[in-house]
């Protein structure tokens, strides 16, 4: 046990003004279920940040759709005006990570926050929508690998014809290879996130310096600055622009709308109190930063942007890479680059995603706790929690083969679940006049007011944005279903609630928590 983590853990001990902690009479589960060991250090937890952050690949994976909302320049401003409303989020998070160092992240804040009466109701959404949500994250990643696999096959054999069933194949490889490395390599993940934010970083400059030097070569020159900066494109069918921009601003909150993810492993980080926030910057700043390098370097690359929109490949990146460098070897090249940090990225989502399952099972929220809530005793993971998010991910991959447009949704609702569980722990702090939980190391002091405001303010607001149809005319293929998905989600795990949780679930003890960590 670390004392200074101890004694500044916020709502472990109880101020005057704060509200007492949940669950402080019954007996939690946590006593008779092995605690995770504290295997990472500052350096790891800001490798695993910043690797499942993952946030310049992301938005590579997804660069079709973020095309369409206004193109190269729609892309960038809309990328950096998310950001901005993402950093206000994350400095919420940072704080009451801070406060609540836990592996269950906004499961155990909405908790505390929301209070004795409300408190475990809001804990017990805000961590499954929270869990839901990085269980798609897998299956999104699994996807995109399996879509670069397949595309990287047909560059060197014209007469191909991709297939949905091959892609699923590379995502079933992908999805199972990820989850034994997190089930029985607990040892070694702190060197395979190093290793990730390695990839990450010197991939990215592998593809700046190959963007910036092979279009001279292969005589097909750069881009305009007017393409890059000004030229706005819109592709939606939407008449008015800044509607259009304001919509687009997913695309980039799909890269950068994970700041809880190194949270789920506060349990493993010693002086986590002290540590979280400072890998919660680290993560947010070299995010932003790489991502921004990226696309400028990709965007100036590109001659050719009709063609990409009309060849309707099952890798856009990989035709934005082969008009880069003008051969098939270089575009190999760079999917290799990218496709490795993303690998890594999937490995970081099974931890987040996992850890939240497991911290779910170890206080009864989940079905078959016993096993769900356990840490092996020889592998020393969460091994079940993980098997049971690799067996979730193979079902949304059976998805995508019967209907892309439903494995969309559910891959869409990613943002949409993971916004609304920090609003179930960032909303009631603001509400109750953020006395329910005592500050940490990292405290926002009265500023603290306005930076919870914002983030409540933008999450509902993009909400309902981001459930419009993503274009104009739209069909039963191109609808957008998030919000069926989301509202569906919410209401299994409402009904979840009545059956189970409302007798059985009693909420994290977060008194005997404190001594664990």
């Amino acid at each position: 046990m670390d004392s200074d983590s101890t004694e500044k853990g916020a709502v472990f001990e109880t101020p005057v003004n704060a509200v007492t902690p949940v669950n402080t009479t019954n007996v939690d589960i946590t006593r008779s279920t092995p605690v995770l060991e504290k295997r990472f250090n500052l350096l790891s937890a800001c490798a695993t940040g910043i690797t499942t952050g993952n946030t310049w690949t992301a938005l590579g994976g997804a660069i079709i759709a973020s095309l369409y909302n206004g193109g190269p320049p729609g892309i960038i401003y809309e990328f950096i005006a998310v950001s901005v409303f993402y950093w206000f989020i994350a400095a919420s998070i940072a704080e009451l990570a801070s406060a609540i160092p836990a592996s269950g992240g906004v499961y155990h804040w909405a908790t505390v926050t929301a209070g004795p009466r409300y408190g475990r109701v809001c804990g017990w959404f805000a961590g499954w929508l929270n869990c839901l949500a990085w269980t798609f994250g897998i299956s999104a990643n699994c996807s995109i690998i399996g879509s670069m696999i397949i595309y990287a096959y047909s560059l060197f054999h014209p007469t191909f014809e991709p297939q949905r069933w091959q892609v699923f194949i590379c995502y079933l490889i992908t999805c199972w290879g990820c989850c034994f490395t997190v089930m029985f390599a607990n040892r070694a993940l702190p060197m395979i996130n190093r290793i990730g934010s390695f990839l990450i970083v010197g991939g990215l400059f592998v593809t700046i310096v190959v963007c910036a030097v092979m279009p001279s070569r292969n005589g097909k020159g750069y881009a305009s600055n007017k393409f890059v900066w000004s030229d706005w494109s819109n592709g939606t069918g939407y008449s008015s622009n800044a509607f259009v921009f304001l919509a687009g601003m997913l695309n980039g909150a799909f890269a950068v709308g994970t700041p809880d993810c190194v949270t789920h492993i506060a349990e493993e980080i010693p002086q986590a109190a002290r540590n979280l926030p400072k890998v919660l910057l680290c993560q947010v700043a070299i995010g932003f930063v790489t991502a921004i390098c990226y696309m400028i370097s990709m965007f100036y690359a590109i001659n050719d942007l009709p063609t990409i929109f009309e060849a309707e490949s099952i890798c856009p990146l990989g035709d934005i890479y082969l008009q880069a460098t003008g051969s098939k070897a270089g575009a190999l090249g760079l999917l290799l680059v990218i496709m490795l940090p993303i690998f890594c990225a999937t490995i970081g989502c099974y931890i987040t995603a996992g850890r939240t399952l497991y911290t779910l099972g170890r206080d009864n929220a989940a079905p078959f706790a016993s096993k769900l809530g356990a840490v092996s005793p020889q592998w020393h993971s969460p091994l079940y929690a993980t098997l049971a998010c690799g067996i979730f991910s193979t079902c949304m991959g059976a998805v995508y083969i019967g209907s892309l447009a439903a494995f969309n949704a559910f891959i869409g609702s990613f943002i949409l679940l993971t916004t609304l569980s920090y609003l179930l722990a960032i909303l009631p702090h603001l509400l109750t006049g953020r006395k329910n939980v005592r500050p940490g190391p990292f405290w926002m002091g009265r500023a603290g007011f306005l930076v919870n405001a914002i983030s409540c303010i933008y999450i509902p607001v993009s909400f309902v944005i981001y459930c419009f149809p993503y274009a104009l005319p739209t069909s039963v293929e191109s609808m957008n279903y998030t919000s069926v998905i989301t509202v569906g989600l919410a209401f299994l795990v409402g009904l979840w609630w009545l059956v189970h949780g409302r007798d059985n679930y009693v909420g994290p003890d977060m008194g005997l928590l404190s001594q664990e960590i």
